[in-house]
């Protein structure tokens, strides 16, 4: 049984570290989400909201943003039209603890790995805020390609943006980069 952990002790450190990390950030998330009332918007998913409008504006496009009286979600109007919402799960922080905990149990020197993960968080936002700008936009046009565009494409671009940091951060700056 000894030489069956020591020779998968990388493994078990990888697997052991990810879900830690993973778990341990769930957690922290679930309790930010929990000081909020129930028919309340957290304020992760309000500054993406907020994020979104201004981008919108920085294109000349008519979308205005606002909470909605019926639920804990954004209602997104789009040249006048309710055209998408966005709840809590649309801030792609679900993603962005999958992503810190990949690169945690893959982690390099302190400053680089914190630094990575900053520059990821980052960049995941970043990219999340156009995605939701786009998919309002195309979903105006096209509401017959929801499931598409909503289910697919969408989702494909915002975790095939983590798989190439990943490889990235694997191939780069991990421990294992040689």
């Amino acid at each position: 049984m000894k030489k069956y952990l020591q020779q998968f002790k990388p493994f078990l450190i990888f697997i052991g570290t990810f879900f830690a990390a993973y778990i341990g950030l769930t957690v922290i998330y679930k309790f930010y989400l929990n000081s909020f009332e129930a028919n309340d918007i957290d304020g992760i998913t309000t500054m993406i909201g907020h994020n979104v409008e201004q981008l919108m504006h920085l294109f000349n496009e008519n979308t205005k943003i606002a909470k909605s009286l019926s639920g804990p979600y954004l209602e997104v109007r789009y040249h006048n039209k309710f055209t998408v919402i966005i709840v809590e799960g649309c801030n792609a922080v679900s993603v962005m603890i999958l992503f810190v905990s990949f690169v945690l149990a893959f982690s390099g020197k302190f400053k680089t790995t914190l630094l990575f993960i900053l520059f990821g968080i980052a960049l995941i936002y970043i990219f999340n805020v156009i995605r939701i700008g786009l998919l309002t936009v195309l979903l105006f046009h096209f509401r017959q390609q929801e499931h598409l565009l909503h289910g697919v494409l969408f989702p494909l671009i915002i975790y095939g943006l983590v798989f190439g940091l990943w490889v990235f951060w694997v191939n780069k700056f991990s421990k294992y980069a040689k």
